[in-house]
């Protein structure tokens, strides 16, 4: 008859065993992409106008996503993690809509919005329908629910206390949050911005319905992998999604850095 210590060794090591083979799976996917093509490849397929083009624009979209979805996140976070009114659970499961809706359907939604009289009068102003500003708002639609769900995970996380203190030596409730709760959460809110800006690289759904996959204008670094892909193009294919692995790793790396699990 096994021990209760053997029973308990045999149970985390089954757990292990689950968790080693999902880890192998994952890197052997890696290991096989970043195998399929050579260094050489790599470069001459990143050194390409329209790939380049598409990083940069990455790049600058994405970061404008993550600052977009950090503003909106703060005050939706702190409203959902220390308010009280009626009907906050309803509002907390409707914001995690776009978390759940299938990618297409989240662009076909702010297709069909922007063909409405609202959609058409905001267009007269600021174009968005295949549009670079059509590939930020696509990008914050979902990117901005996953910075609101970290933000309120950090306000949860914050004990009320100091700034309850500093709002009786004074100090209104919004001064209070920013002197006291803000700075106490900057590492939330880096993660917030970082999770966002992963979030935004890696959409391709969204973007392409709303904002199409025009070369050397909205294309982006997943719609150049589709665009690849479509001319038979594989390795060009393999090199920009390598990069985007890279990239990818670099924010999750920065996050864990500054102390958020994620």
């Amino acid at each position: 008859m096994s021990s209760p210590r053997s029973r308990l060794s045999s149970f985390w090591i089954a757990l292990g065993l689950i968790t080693g083979l999902y880890l192998l799976f994952i890197l052997s996917m890696l290991a096989a992409t970043a195998a399929y093509t050579t260094p050489g490849h790599w470069w001459r397929a990143l050194a390409a106008r329209e790939i380049r083009y598409s990083i940069g624009l990455s790049l600058a979209t994405c970061t404008a996503t993550a600052l977009l979805s950090l503003l909106l996140a703060v005050p939706v976070g702190y409203l959902l993690s220390r308010g009280r009114f009626r009907g906050k659970s309803m509002l907390d499961a409707a914001l995690d809509v776009p978390i759940v809706l299938p990618p297409m359907v989240v662009g076909l939604c702010l297709l069909i919005l922007f063909q409405t009289p609202f959609g058409r009068a905001v267009e007269s102003v600021v174009p968005f329908t295949y549009t670079v500003a059509g590939v930020v708002l696509a990008q914050f639609v979902i990117g901005a629910a996953f910075a609101v769900r970290t933000m309120r995970g950090t306000f949860d996380h914050l004990s009320p206390r100091p700034e309850n203190v500093a709002m009786t030596l004074g100090c209104s409730r919004g001064r209070a949050v920013w002197l006291v709760t803000l700075p106490a959460a900057r590492r939330g809110m880096f993660a917030a911005a970082s999770i966002a800006w992963a979030r935004s690289l890696g959409e391709f759904g969204p973007i392409l319905v709303f904002a199409g996959a025009t070369r050397m204008k909205t294309e982006v670094l997943p719609t150049s992998v589709w665009l690849e892909l479509s001319v038979g193009n594989l390795e060009a294919a393999v090199a920009v999604s390598i990069l985007m692995v890279a990239l990818a790793m670099v924010v999750l790396v920065a996050v864990r850095l500054a102390g958020e699990k994620v």
